[in-house]
């Protein structure tokens, strides 16, 4: 699939964030329908499936869009597959059957809800693909995620300029850690990145002494924690006994857990040996607190309120027959057709600019985040 390059907005992304920030409700996660009252129902269902709850911010994605939609009066019908394709397949064949005027789909694997699929299209029931991109078939409608590629981006540039690359400075160690082939978002992480990293790759300053360079190498089925501790926990065994890892790309949040749990059992960490730059996304209240730690370097926030909101807006102007909010027709191609979606800017928080962007910002408090004590 190709990619579609783009530049870092800079200061544009984090004036962006901070509008959207100005303009959202207070408290913790909430989406701006939660603490309403459910308008009367309209007597149409929305069926909202996501992949798990597992994961901190597919329970945030639910139950943001569920408060949503119920304040504008639909029924909604929220389930969680727990990573598992025939309970997802089942719970949407279940939405179909209760009459869906609209399907809200997170997939587990992008690739492997075509059939279910062209039955809800059979039945005239709309399908949007959230934020992991529905392939091979013709059964989706529309796309609601953020620019995956500039994530990909951000986190990239974190590393070269923390590195000093553009300086010159090298040659450091780098090792790579993404998610599951199946997600088609992977694609856009990792190629936002290398495309950054991949020059001071070929140019010597940046090594990666595991030779594991391909997204295919570097996977990490279902963004697995453990999983991705077990790799390197070996990929350390077998390249580090004597040289250290200057930094690890790390394309999001559960799988940089994983990298630290690894680094620390080696003695990372340490005043002697401090832990190397590492990056992750979706912000979750173990990666913040790691952030404020000195464990983890970055993460980048995703403001699922902010998608969350705009699927609700889709959705109603899906209902209501009106302009189904779009802003890019190009970049989003499942190998059959090019999805319409809407793209949501995301930015980068580290510890300089957490308490800004997070804290002030209402998505957590204080004490959800403070570093714990060591």
């Amino acid at each position: 699939m190709k990619i579609k390059g783009k530049k870092i907005l800079g200061l544009v992304l984090v004036l962006t964030m901070m509008l959207g920030i100005l303009t959202a409700c207070g408290g913790k996660n909430e989406n701006t329908a939660e603490g309403g009252e459910a308008a009367e129902s309209k007597g149409i269902l929305v069926g909202v499936s996501m992949p798990t709850k597992s994961l901190q911010r597919w329970n945030q994605d639910g139950s943001n869009m569920e408060a949503a939609l119920k304040k504008l009066g639909y029924d909604v019908e929220l389930q969680f597959a727990e990573n598992k394709i025939d309970t997802q397949v089942s719970q949407i064949e279940n939405m179909i059957t209760k009459g869906a005027k609209v399907l809200v789909v997170g997939s587990i694997d992008g690739s492997a809800l075509s059939t279910v699929l062209e039955s809800a299209k059979e039945e005239g029931i709309k399908v949007i693909a959230y934020d992991r991109l529905i392939v091979n078939t013709e059964a989706v409608d529309y796309y609601a995620t953020f620019d995956n590629e500039t994530v990909g981006t951000i986190q990239g540039t974190y590393i070269e300029e923390a590195l000093g690359l553009k300086e010159g400075k090298g040659p450091f160690n780098l090792e790579i850690t993404t998610g599951p082939l199946d997600d088609n978002n992977v694609n856009y992480f990792f190629g936002g990145a290398m495309n950054v990293l991949q020059p001071y790759i070929d140019n010597g300053q940046l090594v990666v002494k595991s030779g594991q360079t391909t997204k295919e190498q570097a996977a990490t089925t279902n963004w697995d924690e453990q999983t991705a501790q077990a790799r390197m926990d070996n990929i350390i065994t077998a390249n580090y006994t004597t040289d250290k890892i200057d930094a690890v790309l790390c394309s999001n949040d559960s799988v940089s857990l994983g990298v630290q749990s690894a680094l620390k059992s080696a003695g990372y960490g340490t005043e002697e040996k401090p832990m190397p730059v590492i990056t992750g996304q979706d912000c979750n209240i173990a990666n913040v607190k790691a952030i404020v730690a000195g464990d983890q370097s970055m993460s980048v926030f995703k403001d699922t309120r902010a998608l969350a909101d705009k699927v609700v807006e889709m959705v109603d102007a899906i209902v209501n027959e009106t302009e189904v909010p779009v802003n890019d027709t190009e970049t989003y191609d499942n190998e059959v057709k090019v999805v319409p979606s809407y793209l949501l800017d995301p930015v980068a928080v580290d510890k300089d600019n957490y308490k800004e962007l997070l804290i002030d910002g209402g998505y957590y408090t204080e004490e959800e985040v403070a570093a714990e004590s060591k």
